[in-house]
């Protein structure tokens, strides 16, 4: 979505969880190889992607980040081949569009641990045991999309980071029954923070740099009265909170390539699937309540829709909800120096004539993609 020279700095940035990962197409039963995706990618036929090209295509964001979008090295199998068969021909009467510009890197999920993290008496070397929960290396992984020019030489990375050397963490807080810490020394030396990864990703818009914060955090679920996931939850979102406050505060972060410190920039993003509320859910709200209300970070404007107030009609919270699931989980968090124009949340109501493509989970994703338009200000 180009605007006119007057209005060049301004953009629309989006997020959607497309759940594009192998167990969606498998049926019950099979085993998973891992492959599924990108053998659908190549076809440019499987109706749940075409309908999830639909909704990019109607909704038409100029940076997009896609959750649950599984990792391969080989772009031309993934990124690429999803771009060209499904995103640049036409989905259900929309029009094509096409991102120049992408990201995408390896994530912990899958990624073996050698070690029995979820205490099941297996150091299985996948699922619970793996560094971010996976069956297979790339499960969930995560797709940058751009129609700007992204600065690839200035991209961190933070998925190798250690959760122990997050201060103050909350992973020494987790316990067993016997009231013993549920991870040994040697899984606390090891353990990353990310369950997926943690990226700062600048993009030039017309002569400004945006800073893509990206992540998708683990679930605070799926687990025990331990609440290991939940705590990761937490440390995880807990993680940009700190690197957008900089100076001391982020001062013990380090990168993928050994630089330490927290944002060098003056516009920024936060986006993706954080799966926390700060007033519902089972996660621990002070994570991302404080990532809410940082003074550097714009959350005023609340993206909603009638079809998600419809969904729950009950809920006070509903409009807000990104999540058939009935939470608000996915976010795009500017900075305070971006102005926010407008945004919402793809979430048709059930007579609305585009509601098959997110009629339930196998049409498209359980989670709805939410955008703002923003602009470039000339204030702090």
């Amino acid at each position: 979505m180009f605007m006119s020279s007057a209005e060049s700095q301004t953009l629309r940035v989006a997020t959607f969880n497309v759940s594009m990962e192998a167990t969606n197409y498998v049926a019950n039963g099979e085993q998973v190889t891992g492959n599924e995706l990108f053998t659908h990618l190549a076809s440019g036929s499987h109706p749940q992607i075409m309908n999830i090209a639909a909704i990019i295509q109607q909704v038409r964001p100029d940076i997009l980040l896609l959750n649950e979008f599984d990792y391969t090295s080989n772009d031309e199998l993934g990124v690429k081949a999803f771009i060209k068969n499904y995103l640049n021909v036409p989905q259900q009467g929309g029009k094509v569009i096409d991102y120049p510009y992408f990201y995408t890197a390896p994530v912990n999920t899958g990624m073996d641990s050698g070690l029995d993290l979820d205490k099941d008496g297996i150091a299985s070397g996948k699922g619970g045991d793996a560094f971010g929960f996976g069956l297979y290396p790339g499960q969930y992984g995560m797709v940058l999309l751009s129609r700007y020019p992204i600065e690839t030489k200035q991209i961190r990375t933070f998925q190798h980071f250690l959760w122990a050397n997050m201060p103050h963490n909350l992973m020494l807080g987790i316990k067993d029954q016997q009231g013993r810490s549920w991870y040994s020394e040697e899984a606390q030396n090891i353990l990353r923070l990310s369950s997926k990864s943690h990226w700062d990703v600048p993009i030039d818009v017309a002569g400004n740099t945006i800073h893509i914060l990206a992540s998708h955090p683990t679930p605070p679920v799926f687990d025990g009265p331990e609440d290991r996931n939940g705590k990761r939850n937490h440390d995880e979102i807990r993680f940009w909170t700190d690197y957008v406050s900089g100076d001391q505060q982020a001062e013990y972060i380090y990168d993928d390539a050994g630089y330490k410190g927290g944002l060098v920039g003056k516009h920024f993003v936060v986006l993706g699937d954080l799966n926390a509320s700060a007033v519902e859910g089972d996660g621990i709200a002070s994570g991302i309540a404080n990532l809410l209300s940082h003074t550097r970070v714009n959350a005023d404007y609340v993206p909603t829709s009638q079809g998600a107030g419809l969904h729950s009609p009950k809920n006070p919270y509903a409009a807000s909800h990104t999540a058939e699931w009935r939470m608000r989980a996915d976010y795009v968090l500017p900075s305070r120096n971006l102005a926010i124009l407008n945004g919402g949340v793809f979430w048709p109501t059930s007579n609305d004539p585009q509601f098959y493509l997110v009629k339930n989970r196998i049409a498209s994703s359980d989670h709805r993609m939410v955008w703002l338009d923003i602009v470039f200000e000339n204030r702090k």
